[in-house]
């Protein structure tokens, strides 16, 4: 996608498109919309969904699972619920919890285990938010940053342009 819009200002497709690509690092997109500018930020300012919280995140509350049945699974899936750390056995063909268990605590850093038990009782605990990082307008080649981040943005591009000449 850098190399379509342009690296550098010599081989952009249109003036300042170059500038876009500094921003297309990590996890971003491009939207292409004939919206006005106030009407792309008033959207994304209320845009919020819940999505399942991965490894890494923090657990915005105590989850904790009690004794019992759990006819939501299928027996097939009780080796996975044990792998995972669930005290689970199967009691006539059902999956069930042998002891209360706490998932995790509010705060908690969630590890690979208790983000993929949080998905499978299906609990949703992070929000999905979208920053707008920057625009440009196609009408009058106009560049704005929204992130502040054009300085060391630069200053990659500069190691990445050397990397480039010794290559």
């Amino acid at each position: 996608m850098i190399v379509a819009l342009g690296k550098r200002e010599t081989d952009e497709y249109k003036d300042n498109l170059h500038k876009i690509g500094k921003h297309l690092r990590g996890e971003v997109g491009v939207l292409f919309t004939n919206k006005t500018k106030d009407e792309v930020q008033e959207y994304f300012n209320h845009f919020k969904e819940m999505d399942y919280a991965r490894a890494g995140n923090p657990a915005q509350m105590d989850v904790a699972l009690d004794e019992g049945p759990l006819e939501q699974f299928p027996h097939s899936m009780e080796p996975q619920l044990r792998q995972l750390g669930l005290p689970t056995a199967l009691k006539k063909g059902v999956v069930t919890l042998l002891k209360d268990y706490q998932v995790c605590k509010e705060g908690d850093v969630l590890t690979p285990e208790q983000a993929c038990i949080l998905k499978l009782f299906a609990i949703e605990m992070a929000e999905f938010k979208v920053q707008i990082k920057c625009m440009w307008n196609s009408e009058t080649a106009e560049f704005e940053n929204f992130g502040g981040e054009e300085e060391s943005m630069q200053d990659n591009d500069e190691n990445e342009d050397e990397d480039d000449e010794t290559e």
